[in-house]
């Protein structure tokens, strides 16, 4: 029996140590609600999760981009809607013009509202969307890709193009010059239904954009998850052993101490 070097109080100590260092660890990550509270818990997993991250966040922003691009082309297509509803009404206008039973007053008159449904379609072509022209000569191009950077380009709609600016600025003060309008008129409402499907077809591209990057965002989400969160009922499991542990161990460090008291009884 030696009192200098006490190793079962030793072995203890290191045994005691040891569950401490599980018992924090599994508080941190139980707290934290993470696997990987420090660098040194799993560094390649670590690695994994910062881009994994940084490929969420790209995701999301893509998808960000789409959603706007959808709702700009859902205002654009709301705006062609009332345009159409004034051509309608400018073609109408240009038929009864026509009718050689009117006055000249009431032809006068119906002149004034198809000027007037010119100048409004005029108008509607320098609308914009968040200060993005909605009716322009080129497209928006659209990234759809986080991380390659890829592209959508939209088929652009300008209502600013001849087709409309020849219709409203028609005259139909006489029957000659109401015939030749309906006829621009009737050029630029198959345009105007050109233009509209191009329109849908930009949103539909755009929702199958943003629903396959929907997808993409929560399957790296799971991924990140399986290396990075922690799972609750097996810590909790872990965290109940090391405590015990530490209890015995702190238990038996004492008595391990008490050990070199019996010395003493040799020495009586």
């Amino acid at each position: 029996m030696v009192i200098n070097t006490n190793m079962a109080a030793i072995t203890s100590a290191s045994n005691l140590n040891k569950s401490t260092n599980e018992l924090n660890n599994a508080l941190a990550q139980l707290s934290s609600g993470s696997k990987i509270t420090s660098p040194s818990d799993d560094p390649a997993g670590l690695a994994e999760s910062i881009a994994l991250n940084a490929q969420i966040g790209q995701t999301q922003a893509a998808n960000n981009n789409v959603s706007n691009a959808v709702s700009y082309s859902q205002t654009q297509d709301g705006y062609l809607q009332q345009v159409g509803s004034a051509l309608d009404q400018m073609a109408t206008l240009a038929v009864e013009a026509q009718d050689p039973t009117k006055t000249s007053t009431e032809i006068a008159d119906y002149n004034t509202e198809f000027a007037a449904l010119g100048a409004y379609v005029n108008n509607t072509a320098s609308a914009t969307f968040n200060g993005v022209s909605l009716f322009s000569a080129s497209g928006l191009s659209i990234t759809t890709d986080g991380t390659g950077g890829a592209a959508f380009q939209m088929t652009a709609v300008n209502l600013g193009s001849s087709v409309y600016t020849t219709a409203t600025s028609a005259s139909i003060t006489s029957a000659t010059g109401a015939a030749s309008a309906l006829s621009d008129v009737t050029a630029a409402i198959t345009q105007l239904a050109t233009d509209r499907s191009s329109v849908g077809a930009n949103e539909e591209r755009l929702t199958y954009t943003g629903d396959e990057l929907g997808v993409l965002q929560d399957n790296l989400t799971s991924a990140n998850s399986t290396i990075s969160d922690v799972d609750v009922a097996t810590e909790s499991t872990k965290y109940a052993e090391y405590q015990i542990l530490v209890q015995s161990g702190t238990s038996m460090l004492a008595q391990a101490n008490q050990n070199p008291q019996s010395v003493l009884k040799l020495l009586q």
